[in-house]
């Protein structure tokens, strides 16, 4: 009740904001014309996600994304073969802080994870929700499936969801208030999100599209927008040019991805839409697409809701991922709660408030036990019948153990001309991190951005030690001569990930000198 009264009070301080809005719904208000952050509630509900996700972080092992991207802080860069330079910057920091284990490297990912939910509570906040709406879209956001997943470890889509956001949150300030100091910031926060993942252009052209349907067009007038185009490039420009000199190939990856997995990607669409957050939550969604479509007071940021829908659109146009637009269903989130809210009675002690509240339990403890390492490895087949992440973070240092035996099968006087070759990145990473303590050597890989740090010289003439898929042995042989088996990983808990039954062959050379063999061995997805 203090709450609603301070709302209350706020409001009647603008009564020309008031008159605007009722004469004109596209009119703009006043910057201060927001009710008051419900500080306590987002404290509460941050400090809780935090304590839950440090306490898990220890939990399995590395994922093979986090892997590679510990290598890739180690070789610093304006740009990689798969993506710009943000996270693996942001995981060097994290681990050269905190330490190089899964806990230490996972604090940036739970500091992401609570900016998520604050920047989604501010964005309800800018839609004019109360107290108790916010509330509702900090908790709501807090256990949503993607946010627990991202929050748990490090990857680009962690860093990925909280820029999208970001922007959203001004761009919506901007389209309330008509305030162009807003371009500026809009200009740093979509560079800074394109030094981490490019799709942020897709943002941008999905927001500039919903504005140019259905308004306020006036926004884009002036030259502050230029000015913020200007800085957005100013901050991207290395990650362009290093990507232009090295022949573009962020471009060859994304068009493999599409190729490969863009008919899965568009079945798997909507479903993942769904459970990626919850379903629990379509209800709020929909309160929140008819709000932001027909409510006059929030009408000047309908550009969101045609937003999103462009951006599903592209996304099964060029088969990509379900979840590089739930970014924006999380606004849409938000904007659900107020109607919700009200369906509610407007307070805690209805009928409909239990069912809520039973919902919304119910929802968070699924979406845990999916997305967090809640359950004992041996049982992931569960989670991993929805997404296979967490069951990438099993086996790790039980694959090293593997190859280190296999190494220690060539002779003594043959190592120093020996290679020790991984197929893909996950390997490679986890070579590189844990092979010291095995007296293992830097493994060698032609998998994404592996492929440019370093290549064999053509005086390391054999024998090789090759880890490889068993799927993928056959693709090796025209490359390798003599190879037998001498190891097969088994990660000790029966989890059917990517690198279960892989296979450690030792081959007494190659078909031709690394030199010319190395273009074959590339592989950009």
């Amino acid at each position: 009740m203090v709450q609603d009264r301070q709302v209350g009070r706020v409001r009647r301080n603008k009564p020309a904001d008031r008159a605007k809005q009722a004469n004109d719904p596209d009119a703009p208000t006043s910057p201060e014309a927001l009710p008051p952050l419900a500080v306590l509630p987002l404290a509460t509900t941050t400090l809780t996600l935090t304590a839950l996700l440090t306490a898990l972080a220890p939990r399995y092992g590395f994922h093979r994304d986090e892997l590679y991207f510990l290598a890739a802080g180690h070789h610093p860069a304006w740009g990689y073969d798969d993506q710009p330079p943000l996270t693996p910057l942001l995981a060097r920091f994290s681990t050269a802080v905190f330490g190089e284990t899964p806990a230490g490297l996972r604090v940036v990912a739970t500091l992401a994870a609570v900016v998520i939910v604050v920047l989604a509570t501010l964005i309800a906040r800018e839609l004019g929700a109360g107290g108790k709406a916010q509330t509702l879209a900090a908790v709501c956001t807090a256990s949503s499936g993607l946010v627990l997943a991202v929050g748990h470890m490090v990857s680009t889509a962690t860093f990925d969801l909280l820029m999208w956001l970001l922007v959203t949150w001004i761009a919506l300030r901007l389209l309330r208030t008509r305030d162009p100091r807003c371009w500026p910031a809009l200009g740093l926060a979509v560079g800074v999100a394109g030094q981490n993942k490019d799709l942020i252009v897709l943002l941008v052209a999905a927001l500039l599209v919903g504005i140019l349907t259905v308004g306020p067009r006036d926004v884009l007038r002036g030259w502050r927008p230029w000015l913020g185009a200007l800085i957005a490039l100013a901050i991207v420009l290395p990650n362009v040019v290093w990507q232009a000199r090295h022949g573009w190939p962020q471009l060859t990856v994304a068009r493999g991805i599409s190729e490969a997995d863009g008919t899965l990607n568009r079945t798997m669409f909507v479903p993942q839409q769904i459970l990626f957050l919850s379903p629990l939550l379509v209800p709020v969604w929909v309160l929140g697409f008819r709000r932001l479509l027909r409510d006059p007071a929030v009408r000047w940021a309908r550009a969101v809701a045609v937003a999103y829908a462009v951006t599903c659109a592209a996304m099964l146009a060029i088969g990509g991922k379900a979840y590089y637009a739930l970014a924006l269903l999380i606004v849409v989130m938000a904007a659900g709660c107020e109607p919700l809210l009200a369906w509610m009675g407007g307070h805690w002690r209805t009928r409909r408030a239990r069912l809520v509240l039973t919902i919304g339990v119910l929802s968070a403890t699924v979406n845990a036990v999916l997305a967090l390492p809640l359950l004992p490895p041996r049982h992931l087949g569960i989670p991993n019948a929805v997404d296979q992440e967490q069951g990438e973070q099993v086996g790790w240092p039980a694959l090293v153990r593997t190859v280190a035996d296999g190494w220690a099968q060539i002779p003594a006087d043959q190592r120093a001309n020996a290679v020790l070759y991984a197929v893909n990145y996950g390997e490679a990473g986890a070579l590189a991190h844990y092979g010291p303590d095995y007296g293992l050597p830097y493994p060698y890989s032609g998998h994404v951005a592996f492929y440019g740090w370093a290549r064999p010289p053509d005086s390391a003439t054999g024998p090789i030690l090759l880890v490889v898929k068993e799927s993928k042995v056959d693709r090796q042989r025209p490359y390798f001569t003599g190879c037998r088996q001498v190891g097969r990983v088994d990660n000790g808990h029966g989890v059917d990930n990517e690198e279960q039954h892989a296979v450690v062959l030792l081959c007494a050379g190659t078909a031709e000198p690394w030199s010319q063999l190395w273009p074959h061995l590339r592989k950009y997805y």
